[in-house]
């Protein structure tokens, strides 16, 4: 009987993962006005939005209901630094799948060079000791979305097993292929650096050779974005073609995020495997502002706490109260936002999920940096997450969460 019940429990949790039509905007819009102003325009702002409410039954567990507005995850969007959250999650699944003594998230990872294309990494004057390590990495992308983090961590997995690890956690409509902001062409992003994991003597724990995948991951519908695009100073007249770009539908940056907060919600074969301490490893810097960080060190008025925060907070650069956090990861380039996250209020009892993607290029060009990002983009994610947590502060609950595990010490 215990048995028919942790499946009917499964189950259920993962039927009400389904998205439903729709996201409730039915009233209390009205202060919103650039929400309004989206939502009344969503071919031009090529919106998408998922919305996961979450109630708590006896034992606390997650029950979730959730609902999206205008969601397709064929039509394509390009993802960029969203990406690094699977990416990062995958590289401690399989540091821990190496086994190998000694081998840990602050062993120091150097990578080497054997192609024109390939840059070396040995030093890295941000960490604690000057050394690049996965667990550094991490931090860099969680922290402020580094892109030479991202690509030594994509060096490291390679595109067969972030691809294959991905389509076996059924997030289906996932392709990672490239390194970010780096000039490689799809057939140099296919080749992946050696790699030393040394201890402090320098002794060689593990030995990676270069790699190649004989796999082509792309977008076989071959999509294109936009009128018109820089190439350097050039003004190449007709739209960019993203074959082979990452994509990251916004279901499964959505799934991603779940998965790491909640893992029992979901079947064994779809969770993220990692233990405990990797697993709040990367809860902490998911959910950690940029000025609370030692190693790496974060200074200035260019490192605000919402600097990577977009919902509710995205265009306020004051300090977010202490009661609320937000586990995330966003992205922003071509002219789109996006969003993943999970939010809460610890005082008042408030969670849930909401990811979010928009189109804010009005003249169509890319690579011309003029973007409606300021005027549109970030206060559309700024009101949208003001609506939701209004929505969810308002709503009774029978069980207040008790977030345990999800309080992190920063």
């Amino acid at each position: 009987m215990r048995i028919f019940l942790y499946f009917f429990t499964i189950a259920l949790l993962i039927f009400s993962c389904s998205p439903k039509e729709p996201v409730p905007f039915e009233d209390g819009i009205e202060p919103y006005p650039i929400l309004q102003k989206v939502l009344d325009s969503v071919d031009k702002y090529q919106v998408q939005i998922l919305f996961t409410r979450i109630d708590r039954n006896e034992h606390m567990n997650p029950m979730f209901e959730t609902f999206s507005f205008n969601l397709d995850d064929e039509r394509y969007f390009y993802p960029a630094s969203t990406v690094k959250l699977p990416v990062a999650i995958l590289a401690l699944e399989w540091l821990e799948e190496q086994n190998v003594d000694n081998l840990t998230l602050n062993t120091p990872m150097l990578t080497d060079s054997v192609r024109p294309s390939q840059l070396p990494a040995n030093v890295d004057n941000s960490s604690a000791d000057s050394l690049p390590s996965i667990g550094h990495y991490i931090k860099k992308i969680l922290l402020v979305s580094d892109n030479d983090a991202y690509n030594r961590l994509y060096e490291l997995l390679g595109q067969d097993y972030i691809n294959q690890k991905l389509a076996e956690k059924g997030l289906n409509h996932t392709v990672i292929n490239h390194r970010l902001s780096y000039p490689a062409n799809e057939i140099e992003n296919r080749y992946f650096n050696p790699i030393r994991f040394v201890d402090k003597s320098g002794e060689v724990i593990l030995e990676i050779p270069e790699r190649k995948t004989e796999s082509i991951y792309s977008n076989p519908e071959r999509p294109v974005i936009g009128l018109a695009y820089y190439a350097g100073d050039s003004l190449i007249e007709k739209g960019m073609e993203f074959t082979y770009k990452n994509k990251f539908a916004l279901s499964d940056l959505h799934g991603v995020v779940q998965r790491i907060i909640f893992p029992r919600s979901f079947m064994e074969d779809e969770r993220f495997h990692l233990n405990d301490e990797h697993r709040k490893f990367i809860l902490t810097y998911m959910s950690m502002l940029p000025g609370e960080s030692d190693f790496p060190k974060y200074e200035g008025p260019d490192f605000y706490d919402s600097y990577s925060k977009f919902f509710k907070f995205g265009t306020d650069k004051s300090p977010i109260p202490d009661r609320f956090r937000i586990f995330n990861k966003t992205g922003w380039a071509y002219g789109h936002l996006i969003d993943g996250t999970y939010f809460v209020d610890y005082e008042n009892g408030v969670e849930f999920f909401v990811s979010a993607i928009i189109y804010t290029n009005k003249n169509q060009t890319l690579n011309d940096d003029t973007y409606e990002t300021e005027t549109i983009g970030l206060p559309f994610f700024a009101e949208l997450g003001e609506y939701l947590y209004q929505l969810e502060l308002g709503r009774k609950k029978i069980l207040k969460p008790d977030f345990g595990e999800l309080k992190m010490d920063y």
